[in-house]
Order: structure tokens, then C-alpha cells, then sequence
């Protein structure tokens, strides 16, 4: 009977069990598999490659459809991630489908799942259904699934966390078919990790033996799952309290030695992050460059980024650190994968192994890493498996009807095409939004602050980084509840913060950072855009009360020109407050003075929902009233040599539109395949 219970546990691979209890079930001998399918033990000299297949950063892009533009999106979509893996498995019959997290957040048909009609218990989320159907065989966690809060995440993953807010007494409910892991997150209540740490997989494989013929045999395959420690900072609402973290290093020289000793041959480390070398700290939000380093690592999954790795063309400075070769995709001779973002591509590393007599090893030199695109190189993109928008049907069709639900008129376009270069179009009716909220709720509930200018910071969350098509774009007419969303793309909630004159300039000034250092004097074309300073950290005011300049002949840091309030200039000691989001005020994006300490208002309230609040309010949006205060420029320098940029093509009314008069295009193709036109700044007018 004890045999038969625990044989019972071990199919239930999804529940929130003990870690020994886990790596026990994972190390049951072969027998325990059956007696059709137990293996024989590979004899030394056999070899075998397993294909370690990875989805990162799906962000609920479970069809190829864009929920904002209500259009059909054939550059995104796990249904079409779903023909790279058929290939690959194809390809590879020795396999594991492994997701490295930020899977259950990122689009309107989320957002309807987790707030608009919360998914019922025995309900399973549509990403996860089409997960199920894919037979992932295990799965990381990453930030964006503290998103909705704890307790949301317990019921959709079929858990019970024991954290205070989550009442652990209640069934337990529908979650994925596959292992959830992560080892570095703990509950403060109990001590004990939130999920399982780590999981074996008693992989069943065949292999050549020392004789060329087939053998058929196992691989215990252990993985073991990481997120960024940074989400304390980044849901502190949701996880202050509740849940601490650990460094993603230390917890994985705690728990690697435990796998092997439980019987794990292989290690995969699938960890929620990119690569840094700055100094170690336990706090690090891109650690995986240490990771590599712990003894005991076979292969790395990483994500976080929305980066493509390997990449020989890639000129992001986190692959082109010591020790990382962007060509064989290795990070301190480990093979590591990253497969961009939205089920673009899926991440392919191809694990030579050679067996001892003992156990299986990895023979890095036969090993292979690839991250293969849905894109073909014709432009075109692989077919959609058919299954899995028939699994979602049903969810996919009431989010669009919830979506269409109209909130306003707009008098003008509220577009991002031009935000890197100062439209504030689809910008300021979201920092108006904010500001209001904010001083509302100031003179309602802190009257001690009611005599302070109220400021709003707001980024132009979409500007081209997952491709052409990724861009806010927002039509003249009916304003929708999918424009709101186009505009304010997360889940966030409104803060407050009070800061004075010289920490509004260095806020400001890391902003800038967005922007390359130019040369006057250099006669070959210089980028504007350093692409490393994601749009979503490029904070700007966009208010009339507001004026600065920003000098990119200047390092960072020292940019910032004439910022002024009301025509005076602004004094390093002059008070504020100033309405962003939780993300920001809590830290995110490092920017100085923004740890937690100067929040004011933690408000429940959501940014989009005031958002939408705002503009029902408002009606009619004008782009005199809503979409023209445009608080920075640039400040004029003469170049002898074009200063370029990236965006859609042909969109250049837009700039002029919104009174830009100093961009060109060059090009409506800039030659690189992805669509994008090549536009050139005027940075003398």
C-alpha cells in the first residue's frame, strides 16, 4: 500500500510537496515504471543526444493574435512555437520540453482570466491547457507570475501555498500536467520553498551502445528553476511579508548536491534571467553569468531578457561578457539557451551524451545550441498547430467581445512610433491619468501633502523591441477597452512618490540613458536608440508646467539641461510628488533614488483601470487637451553626420502630426529583415 500511495504522488507532479518527497518519487528504480517499460542499463561507451527544448517569456501569447490592434499577429504565438517543437521532436526523439517562466501574463486574454472573470477552481488557465496538449514535461517561474498576487497563483498552479493571504484550507485546484519549480522564493510563514525546488525526471531515452545498436535506457534528468530575487521589490504589494527570497548562486550550490545525491545524472538549471557580471550580490536580478560558474550545471535556460542567445550578430553587452560565446551559445562552457520572447523561437540544445557504466555525462564538445525562429527565410512563418486555437476557443472569442467594450473618443492618433524622438501622443493621457488619481487621492487621505506640485512619469511601454509590429497604435475614434490596454500594457498599480528637485533630475537623467552618446564631429551615421535601455525604463513628464532638455553629445548623467516648473528653474530642494507605478517606485529598473523609502501612496488601484476611468470620464480625447504637452527635447546640437533611428515604415505623418519636424525617412527598409524603416534626427533644429 505505502508503494501504491507513493507511486499515486508521483503522477501528481504538480502538487507542493516537500522537496525530499519530491526527489524521492523522481528517484523510484526503473521497475517502479513498469514492467513494459523499464529499461535496461546502458553499458559504457553508449550514446545518446537529448534535446532540451525551451519556450521563455510566452507571456500568455497563446495564439498568434494581438488582443490590442484586434487583429491576427503570425509573429507571436505558442500555437506556432508548437511546430517548432513537433520539428525538433521530430528531429530529436530523445526530448524535454522545458518553459522557463513569465508564461501566465502579458496580453488581454490574461488579464481576463485573472481580473476581468477570474478563472473558476477547477479551470485550467488557456496557456496551461495548450501546455498540457504540448506535454510540457516541466516548467520555472518566473517574475511576471507574481503579477496577479499569491493567491491567484496557488489556484492556477494547482498549489497550496502556506502564506499568510492565501487560505490553504481550500481545495485544491486545476493547474498545469506538468512539474513546477522554483527553489529561491520561501515562504516566510513556514520557512520552506513555495514550489517543489527541484524535480527528477526519469527520462526514458534510446541510445547507440559501444555495438552501434539501439539500446533503450534512462537519464535522470534533474531541473531546478530560479526567478529574479527583484521581485520583492517589483510586487512588494503582493510578496512583502508573505514570501522572501534567496540569491540564485547560493541556492543553487544548496540544492545541485542534493539532486545528484537523489540520483540526478543531469542538472538543467532553468533560471528566470540574463546574464551580468557586475559583483555578485544575492539580491542580483540577471545572476545566471555566477550560475554558470556553480559546479554541478549542465545546461541553462535562460529568458528575462527578450533577448535571442546564441546570437553571433548580437550587440547586447550581456553576450559579449568574458567567458559567454554569443556564436556556440556557452556561458563559462555550459550550454545556454534564451529564446527571445511571445513563442518566437523556440531554444534548441542538442546534449551529447556518453555513458561511464555508471551514469550518463554531457559531452560539451558534440553538444549544439540553436534558437530556431517561427520566421522562415522567406519572411514567412511556419503554420499554426490548428489544435490548440480550438483548445481556447472559447476564451479567446469572450476576450475580444470583453475588449471591444468602448470608453471614449480620440480626436487624434495615440501612437509610439516617434516616442524615442518626443511624441507624446499615446503618453500624456496616461500621465494625466495618473497625476489626477494621485492628487485626488492626496487631498482626500494626506492633506500634509495636498500643497505639493503633482508630476506623473509614464514610458512608452511598446517601442519596436519584439519587432515591427510592436508599437502602441491607437486610431482616431472609439477609444476601447483594448486601446487602454494598448496604452498601458501591465498590470501595475498607481504610486506615489515624494522627491525633490535633485532626485527628479537624476530620475530624469537615468531615463536618458535611452539614448547613445553622439559625436558633433563624426561623419558615419550614429544610432540614437542604445537599445540596452529598454523603452519601458525611458521615463518622461509630459506636462506644460514641465520644461528640460536632454543632451546626447553628453554621457549619461549628465545630460539633463534647464529643467524648470512653471517657468522658474527647478531647485535641488524643491518637493514633489510624482504619480508612477509599483514597478518603478519599488525599484524596477534601478533607478537612483526609487528603492521603496519615498513612496507615499501604494494605492490597489490599477494604472490601466484609472486609466480607463480617466478617459471615460474625460470622453473626448484632443490631441490640444490629451496629447501635445510635450515637456523635453533635445537640445540642439549641428552633427556632420546623420543621427539614425528605427521604426515603422512609412509612418512619418505621425511625427509630423504630432509637431516633429526634424525626422526624415531614409529608407523604408533599413536592409537588417525585420521590417523596420530607417529614419534619420535633425538634432540642429
Amino acid at each position: 500500500m505505502r508503494h501504491l500511495m507513493r507511486q499515486l504522488m508521483c503522477q501528481r507532479p504538480r502538487l507542493a510537496l516537500l522537496p525530499l518527497l519530491l526527489a524521492g518519487c523522481s528517484a523510484l528504480p526503473p521497475a517502479a515504471l513498469g514492467p513494459d517499460q523499464a529499461p535496461a542499463a546502458a553499458p559504457a561507451g553508449s550514446s545518446a543526444t537529448l534535446a532540451l527544448l525551451e519556450t521563455t517569456d510566452l507571456h500568455a501569447n497563446v495564439l498568434s493574435y494581438d488582443y490590442y490592434k484586434l487583429q491576427a499577429e503570425p509573429s507571436v504565438g505558442l500555437e506556432r512555437t508548437a511546430t517548432l517543437i513537433a520539428q525538433a521532436r521530430a528531429q530529436f526523439p530523445n526530448n524535454l520540453l522545458l518553459d522557463n517562466g513569465d508564461t501566465i501574463q502579458g496580453t488581454a486574454l490574461a488579464d481576463y482570466q485573472a481580473l476581468v472573470k477570474p478563472l473558476a477552481c477547477d479551470q485550467t488557465l488557456a496557456i496551461y491547457k495548450a501546455m498540457n496538449v504540448l506535454k510540457v514535461d516541466g516548467g520555472g517561474i518566473g517574475n511576471h507570475e507574481f503579477n496577479y498576487g499569491l493567491a491567484f497563483l496557488s489556484q492556477v498552479t494547482g498549489n497550496r501555498f502556506d502564506v499568510d493571504g492565501v487560505d490553504a484550507s481550500k481545495p485544491r485546484c486545476a493547474g498545469p500536467a506538468f512539474p513546477q519549480v522554483l527553489a529561491n522564493v520561501y515562504s516566510v510563514k513556514t520557512g520552506q520553498p513555495l514550489f517543489a525546488p527541484y524535480h527528477i525526471i526519469n527520462k526514458q531515452i534510446t541510445a547507440t551502445g559501444p555495438d552501434g545498436k539501439a539500446v533503450r535506457s534512462s537519464v535522470k534528468v534533474g531541473i531546478i528553476s530560479f526567478a529574479p530575487p527583484t521581485i520583492m521589490a517589483w510586487d512588494k504589494r503582493w510578496l512583502e511579508g508573505r514570501v522572501y527570497t534567496q540569491g540564485v548562486r547560493e541556492t543553487a550550490e544548496k540544492f545541485i548536491p542534493e539532486m545528484r545525491a537523489k540520483g540526478a545524472e543531469l542538472v538543467v538549471a532553468i533560471s528566470h534571467g540574463g546574464l551580468d557580471d557586475s559583483a555578485y550580490s544575492p539580491s542580483m536580478e540577471n545572476a545566471n553569468y555566477y550560475l554558470s560558474q556553480v559546479p554541478g550545471v549542465d545546461a541553462m535556460l535562460i529568458g528575462h531578457s527578450h533577448q535571442l542567445f546564441p546570437n553571433a550578430s548580437s550587440t547586447v553587452p550581456q553576450f559579449n561578457l568574458p567567458g559567454v560565446d554569443k556564436v556556440k551559445g556557452l556561458v563559462h562552457g555550459v550550454p545556454t539557451v534564451m529564446a527571445n520572447l511571445w513563442g518566437k523561437h523556440l531554444g534548441v540544445i542538442g546534449l551529447s551524451l556518453r555513458h561511464d557504466g555508471k551514469q550518463w555525462g554531457v559531452d560539451k564538445s558534440a553538444t549544439t545550441v540553436e534558437a530556431r525562429s517561427i520566421q522562415n527565410a522567406d519572411k514567412s512563418y511556419v503554420a499554426p498547430d490548428a489544435a490548440i486555437a480550438k483548445l481556447v476557443a472559447e476564451e479567446h472569442a469572450a476576450t475580444i467581445a470583453y475588449v471591444q467594450t468602448p470608453v471614449g473618443t480620440t480626436d487624434f492618433r495615440m501612437s509610439t512610433y516617434f516616442a524615442d524622438v518626443g511624441d507624446v501622443s499615446a503618453i500624456e493621457v496616461v500621465n494625466q491619468a495618473q497625476a489626477f488619481h494621485l492628487a485626488a487621492y492626496v487631498k482626500a487621505n494626506l492633506p500634509q501633502y495636498a500643497h505639493l506640485p503633482v508630476l506623473s512619469m509614464s514610458s512608452p511601454f511598446k517601442s519596436g523591441s519584439a519587432g515591427v509590429s510592436d508599437y502602441t497604435d491607437v486610431k482616431a475614434g472609439n477609444v476601447a477597452l483594448n486601446n487602454a490596454a494598448d496604452l498601458y500594457l501591465y498590470p501595475n498599480a498607481l504610486y506615489g512618490v515624494k522627491m525633490n528637485g535633485a532626485q527628479l533630475k537624476a530620475w530624469l537623467e537615468h531615463s536618458a540613458q535611452r539614448f547613445n552618446t553622439i559625436a558633433a564631429n563624426k561623419r558615419e551615421p550614429q544610432e540614437l536608440v542604445n537599445t540596452a535601455h529598454p523603452s519601458y525604463n525611458f521615463d518622461a513628464i509630459s506636462s506644460a508646467d514641465v520644461r528640460y532638455q536632454i543632451d546626447v553629445t553628453q554621457p549619461p548623467g549628465q545630460r539633463i539641461r534647464g529643467l524648470t516648473y512653471q517657468g522658474k528653474p527647478v531647485d535641488a530642494a524643491q518637493q514633489f510628488l510624482i504619480a508612477t507605478n509599483n514597478y518603478r517606485a519599488s525599484g524596477g529598473g534601478n533607478f537612483p533614488g526609487l528603492d521603496g523609502s519615498n513612496t507615499v501612496v501604494a494605492s490597489p488601484d490599477n494604472n490601466r483601470e484609472l486609466l480607463i476611468a480617466y478617459i471615460t470620464q474625460q470622453k473626448n480625447l484632443t490631441r490640444a487637451k490629451n496629447g501635445s504637452a510635450r515637456s523635453w527635447t533635445f537640445a540642439k546640437v549641428a552633427t556632420q553626420g546623420p543621427v539614425v533611428f528605427h521604426s515603422a515604415p512609412n509612418v512619418i505623418d505621425l511625427a509630423q502630426a504630432a509637431g516633429i519636424d526634424n525626422v526624415t525617412q531614409l529608407k523604408a527598409d533599413d536592409g537588417a529583415g525585420k521590417g523596420f524603416a530607417l529614419y534619420q534626427l535633425d538634432l540642429s533644429k
